[in-house]
């Protein structure tokens, strides 16, 4: 192998091992959008939801010390803030492009003024207690591969996991076919005795609490603390991961 082969590898290793950590929150994202897209659900708060999943997180972090629980927590906001979205688009049949706007402006609003009232302090929060890497001994010792997911934030191989398991579940399970029947033929689906608005709210909230894990893994794991307006768009890429992505898990994955 040359010099120049060499140099060519270790920076496409690099790039891959770069890649990978800062995707984990639009693929996570992502895979939520896709749950809710194919209920018939548009959740273009995504965006709001990791917001606020990223500075729950860090406040549950902050006061307890213990990271895992901010993630967790981190979820569970994303799925709260989520359930005013499907309140909204499903019961009161609002628009649900305004209805995902008012939650990224709410999400931007709220985690502003929370910050100031909480931390005394405008920006960012004080540093926390973040999610510790993992090492994965198998992985790591295969070449080339090891390095580049041997080792990384606990997220990176949480989004692998619900990549695969949302596949599953959309594809291969009864709960999926329904899923899909309510996003495509609703009246079809409520004719075959399917409850279509429990189904969307359910899928409104998964797509929240993965877009509320989204926003842990930037505050928890990535970083150790919050700043505004931190998700930078996020949001809006994941959703175009969804389309690009042609509204599979997987294929969201590699768009993200």
């Amino acid at each position: 192998m040359t010099f120049d082969a060499q140099m060519l590898k270790y920076l496409i290793i690099d790039v891959l091992a770069s890649t990978i950590p800062l995707a984990t929150p639009l693929i996570l994202a992502a895979v939520g959008g896709v749950f809710s897209e194919r209920s018939g659900v548009v959740n273009i708060g995504i965006e709001g939801m990791i917001l606020i999943g990223s500075f729950m997180g860090v406040l549950t972090s902050y006061y307890t010390s213990n990271p895992w629980l901010g993630f967790l927590v981190a979820g569970l906001s994303g799925a709260g803030t989520a359930w005013f979205h499907a309140l909204a688009s499903i019961k009161y049949k609002a628009n649900q492009t305004v209805s995902g706007v008012s939650v990224n402006i709410m999400g931007t609003a709220l985690t502003g003024f929370l910050l100031k009232e909480i931390f005394d302090r405008a920006g960012q929060t004080e540093r926390v207690v973040k999610l510790a890497r993992w090492t994965i001994p198998v992985i790591k010792d295969i070449p080339v591969v090891g390095d580049i997911i041997g080792s990384g934030p606990p997220p990176v191989y949480i989004a692998f996991v619900v990549v695969a398991l949302a596949h599953i579940v959309l594809f291969r399970t009864v709960l999926g076919l329904r899923i899909r029947a309510c996003g495509e033929h609703p009246e079809a689906a409520d004719t075959a005795g399917v409850n279509v608005a429990l189904i969307r709210y359910g899928c409104v909230m998964v797509s929240g609490f993965l877009a509320g894990l989204a926003g842990g893994t930037l505050s928890l794991g990535e970083l150790s603390l919050f700043k505004e307006g931190m998700s930078a768009g996020k949001g809006y890429i994941a959703l175009a991961a969804v389309i690009f992505g042609r509204w599979t898990p997987v294929g969201a994955m590699w768009a993200a």
